[in-house]
C-alpha cells in the first residue's frame, strides 16, 4: 500500500493524532510520502524515527499511489487538489480541524479507517470541480484554474456593494447588486453558499448553484443550475479591481476582465468509508434530526 500524507498546519494538538496515523500506518508495512513541508512542520515538534520520502508538487505523484490523505480540517483537503488533480489518487480526510464536511474521518478513529480501507469497506465518490478561465488571462489563476468547493467574484477595497452581470449559456440572465456572487459545487453547497442562504445539495446531483451575497435587489434567489452550463460573469463598481476567489485562493480582477466559469473534465475521488455517509455527515454537522420532537 502506497499512502501519500498532506496537512496545512501542525501544532500540539495535532502531534499526537499525526504520530497515530504514521505509526498505524508503519504497522500496516504501508509505504509512505509526506509532503515536503508537511514534513519539515512535524519535525519542528515531532521525534519521528522515519527518513520518510517526501512530495512537493503533482508532478511527484502517480497512479501508483493507493491513497492521499489529509490531515486538518475541509480547508486541508480544498487545498489537496493542488496535489491531487486529475491523478485519480482517491482522497480521504483526517479531521483535526472543526467542522469536518470533507474531512470526514474522527482523529480518534485513525486506526479503524486504516482497517476498513485495507478491507475494502468503502465506496469512492466523484466531487465535480469548476474551471475558470479569465479574458484577458490571469497567471496566478491559470496555474491552477479549479475549485473543489466554489468560485467567489467579490468586492475589493470598498464597502460598495458591485454589480456582476451574469450570463448562462451567453443568455443575459441579470445583474446581480450585491457583495458578491458565488458559484458553488454540490461539494461547496454546505461551505460559503449555505452561510449566504442556498441549499445544501448532495454531493451526486450534477448541478451548481449561484448564490448572491447580500443581494440588494430583493428577489434575487439562489438559481441551481445544470453543471453542464457555462458561466460568464463581468464586475462593475466604484472601484476598478474585484476580488475573484476559488475555495481559498485569491486574486484580483479589472473591470475589463470576463469570467467563465464551466465544470472541470477531471473529478477529484473522495473516500467514503463504511457508516460515514454525506447524510450521517449533514445530520451530525448541522444537527439535523436534532428537533425535541423526533427524540
Amino acid at each position: 500500500m502506497k499512502i501519500a500524507i498532506y496537512g496545512h498546519y501542525f501544532n500540539q494538538e495535532a502531534q499526537q493524532y499525526v504520530e497515530d496515523l504514521l505509526n498505524a500506518l508503519a504497522y500496516k508495512k504501508a509505504d509512505v510520502y509526506i509532503e515536503k513541508d508537511f514534513l519539515d512542520l512535524i519535525k519542528t515538534t515531532s521525534q519521528i524515527k522515519s527518513n520518510y520520502p517526501t512530495f512537493s508538487s503533482h508532478e511527484d505523484l502517480d497512479s501508483s499511489f493507493d491513497f492521499f490523505f489529509t490531515l486538518g480540517g475541509d480547508g486541508t483537503v480544498l487545498r489537496s487538489i493542488t496535489f491531487v488533480r486529475d491523478s485519480n489518487i482517491p482522497v480521504i480526510g483526517v479531521n483535526i480541524g472543526r467542522l469536518g464536511f470533507l474531512a470526514t474521518v474522527k482523529k480518534e478513529e485513525i486506526n479503524e479507517a486504516i482497517h476498513l480501507l485495507l478491507e475494502n469497506e468503502f465506496i469512492i465518490k466523484d466531487r465535480s470541480l469548476l474551471k475558470i478561465k479569465t479574458n484577458p488571462p490571469i497567471e496566478s489563476i491559470e496555474e491552477l484554474p479549479y475549485a473543489l468547493n466554489e468560485v467567489t467574484l467579490s468586492r475589493a477595497n470598498t464597502a460598495s456593494m458591485i454589480t456582476i452581470e451574469t450570463y448562462l449559456d451567453n443568455e443575459y440572465l441579470t445583474s446581480y447588486w450585491a457583495d458578491g456572487l458565488i458559484i458553488s459545487t454540490p461539494t461547496g453547497s454546505t461551505g460559503y453558499s449555505l452561510s449566504c442562504g442556498g441549499p445544501v445539495i448532495t454531493p451526486q446531483v450534477k448541478s451548481f448553484v449561484l448564490t448572491p451575497v447580500a443581494p440588494h435587489n430583493l428577489n434575487a434567489r439562489p438559481l441551481i443550475i445544470s453543471d453542464n452550463t457555462t458561466i460568464k460573469m463581468r464586475a462593475i463598481g466604484r472601484g476598478d479591481e474585484f476580488s475573484i476567489s476559488l475555495d481559498s485562493r485569491i486574486a484580483i480582477v479589472k473591470s475589463t476582465t470576463e469570467i467563465c466559469v464551466e465544470k472541470a473534465p477531471f473529478t477529484i475521488k473522495m473516500i467514503e468509508l463504511k457508516n460515514n455517509s454525506f447524510i450521517q455527515t449533514i445530520r451530525k454537522k448541522l444537527l439535523w434530526g436534532e428537533d425535541t420532537r423526533n427524540k
